[in-house]
């Protein structure tokens, strides 16, 4: 029982941030709704002289990149302004204090983790009522779409989960990163089809990027549900972004144990 109320109280911790500031709330409206609008003009205004581009329809595209802003609000809380970021918990000191509670810093992370994308799946579920009953986004082709989608979308992010993990996971042995977090921050998004299916990009680029882990964050997903990845090639894509969460969780898991050990108090 003790158990279960700590690592409620874990999971908790980001989501009320946010719900006890009404005003980060409204803006996190604001910003969502302006990036739906500007993304959906967007990509309606390149498609308004062609039919298909990169073997996708207009509405295909429309509705790949409102999803990939619908689906960035999954882990797009702001810890940074609960100063609870590892990149601050390490500056700060305050780190040691995952040592030192009941739950190993492994799970208070995991929990915490969970918190945040439940939080995160209110509002992208809210959103993407709202744009499915606007017409801004299409429906999926069929109910087996539907399920296969929404398989690949909980791997998705739960290699996500991984790769963030191994970002803050790099706190730990540099002093100051602050630079190199943005950069594989924008690395990651850009891998992942979030500013642009990754169609667009030349061969290389394609080629680069399946040997990474980012494009089985939402890529896959989203172009299963927009019919760009057929049912029948969606069993290997779901077995390559299976193999990711097994081959990170093992990584992390070892960086969990050598990280430990370069626990040490930087100012506060």
């Amino acid at each position: 029982m003790a158990a279960v109320l700590h690592g409620w109280r874990a999971a908790r911790v980001t989501p009320l941030g946010e719900l006890h500031t009404p005003p980060r709330m409204t803006a996190v409206l604001l910003r969502l709704t302006v990036q739906v609008v500007l993304v959906a003009s967007l990509w309606r205004g390149l498609y308004a002289q062609t039919g298909t581009t990169a073997g996708l329809s207009r509405d295909q595209a429309v509705t790949y990149a409102v999803m990939a802003v619908l689906a960035s609000r999954l882990r797009e809380l702001d810890q940074y302004a609960g100063r609870d970021t590892v990149l601050q918990h390490m500056h700060f000191g305050t780190i040691v204090y995952w040592y030192l509670r009941p739950l190993p810093p492994q799970r208070y992370y995991a929990l915490r983790a969970l918190g945040e994308q439940l939080y995160g799946l209110a509002w992208a579920l809210g959103g993407y009522a709202v744009c499915l009953a606007a017409g801004v986004v299409e429906p999926p082709g069929s109910a087996a779409v539907a399920g296969v989608f929404v398989l690949s979308m909980l791997l998705g992010q739960w290699v996500l989960y991984y790769v963030m993990l191994t970002l803050d996971q790099l706190c730990f042995f540099t002093i100051r990163n602050n630079s190199a977090m943005l950069i594989l921050i924008f690395a990651q998004n850009l891998l992942s089809g979030v500013y642009a299916p990754l169609w667009f990009f030349p061969d290389w680029f394609i080629t680069l990027s399946g040997f990474l882990p980012f494009q089985a964050t939402l890529s896959v997903p989203l172009s299963i549900y927009v019919g760009r990845i057929e049912l029948s090639d969606a069993g290997a894509q779901l077995a390559i972004q299976a193999a990711w969460v097994i081959v990170l969780a093992l990584f992390t898991r070892w960086v969990w144990r050598r990280a430990a050990r370069r626990v040490i108090s930087q100012g506060g």
